[in-house]
C-alpha cells in the first residue's frame, strides 16, 4: 500500500528478475493479472495495483472534473515505488492510463505494453465515425440506465466488450463487484472520452511498444487498437485469436507468452550499446 495526502494506493509485487508493472482495467484489482503472473513462474518482478476507486485505492477524481492525468499521477507513484526503469503494461482502462504515463514521460518506462484499451478518441476521423459512435452508443444507452436507477446498467458495457452473456456468465461476487463499482467506472469512460489521442501526440512515444486485442472482441474495440498500434511509431501489434476482450483471465497463457517476448527483447535492446 501507498499512503499519500489525496489518499491510498493500492501496491503489491512478487517474484524476481525484470519489473513489470501491471495495470488492471475497470471493476477490477491488481488480483486479475494472478493468471498471467502465474504463468510466467517468477521469472519477472511483478508489481500489482488498482485504479482509482477500485480496490483500496481512493478516488481523486469527479464528475466535473474526471481528468486521466489523476489516473496518470497515482500510477506514476506506483512505478516510484517499483523504482529503476519499468516495463509498463495495462488492459483495458489500464491501457489507456499507461498510455497517459508514457505520454507524461515523468517516470522511468523500459517499454509499454497495452492490451484491449477502450481508445476512442483515435476513431475521431470522419472515415472511424461507424466504430466511434458504437461506443458512443453503448455509453448513452448505460448511462441513461444507470441514472435511471438500474442497478443492472453495468451488463451493457460489460457485454459490449466481452459478447452478450458475458456478465451473466461471471461469479456472482465478481458480478457484484462490478455493480458495486459502476459510478466509477463511469467516471473512466468520461476519462477515456476526455483524453486527446492524435496522431502527432502519439507519434511522441519513443518506448518499445506492444498493442494486443483480441480476434473476437468487438469491432469498435479492435479498430481502435489497430489504429493506436499503427500510430506508436514502431510498435509491435498482433490479434490473440479467440479472445475477446477479457483476455488477461480466458487465454492468460498466450497474454503471458507475448508480454514476455515483449519484455525481453526490449531488454536485450536495452543493452545494446547506442
Amino acid at each position: 500500500m501507498i499512503e499519500e495526502t489525496r489518499g491510498r494506493i493500492d501496491y503489491d509485487e512478487c517474484g524476481a528478475g525484470p519489473t513489470i508493472v501491471l495495470v488492471p482495467g475497470s471493476c477490477s484489482t491488481g488480483a486479475a493479472w494472478r493468471p498471467v503472473i502465474a504463468a510466467w513462474d517468477n521469472q519477472f518482478r511483478s508489481v500489482t495495483t488498482s485504479l482509482l476507486g477500485y480496490g483500496r485505492t481512493a478516488e481523486r477524481r469527479s464528475a466535473s472534473d474526471p481528468s486521466i492525468s489523476y489516473e496518470a499521477e497515482a500510477l506514476e507513484s506506483v512505478i516510484r515505488k517499483a523504482g529503476g526503469q519499468v516495463h509498463l503494461v495495462g488492459h483495458s482502462f489500464g491501457g489507456l492510463v499507461a498510455l497517459a504515463v508514457a505520454l507524461r514521460n515523468r517516470v522511468p518506462l523500459a517499454s509499454l505494453a497495452i492490451l484491449e484499451a477502450p481508445a476512442t478518441e483515435v476513431l475521431g476521423e470522419p472515415m472511424e465515425d461507424q466504430h466511434y459512435r458504437a461506443f458512443r452508443q453503448m455509453t448513452d444507452v448505460y448511462f441513461a440506465a444507470f441514472a435511471g436507477g438500474d442497478p443492472g446498467a453495468i451488463e451493457t458495457m460489460i457485454d459490449f466488450y466481452g459478447g452478450k452473456g458475458t456478465f451473466a456468465s461471471w461469479p456472482p461476487r465478481v458480478r457484484a463487484y462490478a455493480v458495486e463499482t459502476t459510478a466509477v467506472n463511469v467516471l473512466d469512460w468520461a476519462s477515456a472520452f476526455g483524453f486527446p489521442l492524435s496522431a502527432e501526440l502519439l507519434a511522441t512515444i519513443r518506448l518499445p511498444t506492444l498493442v494486443l486485442w483480441g480476434g473476437a472482441s468487438h469491432p469498435a474495440v479492435q479498430r481502435a487498437n489497430v489504429l493506436l498500434g499503427a500510430r506508436l511509431k514502431g510498435a509491435t501489434v498482433g490479434a490473440i485469436e479467440g479472445a475477446a476482450h477479457f483476455m488477461i483471465a480466458t487465454h492468460a497463457n498466450e497474454v503471458a507468452r507475448l508480454i514476455a517476448l515483449h519484455v525481453h527483447r526490449a531488454e536485450r535492446r536495452s543493452r545494446i550499446p547506442a
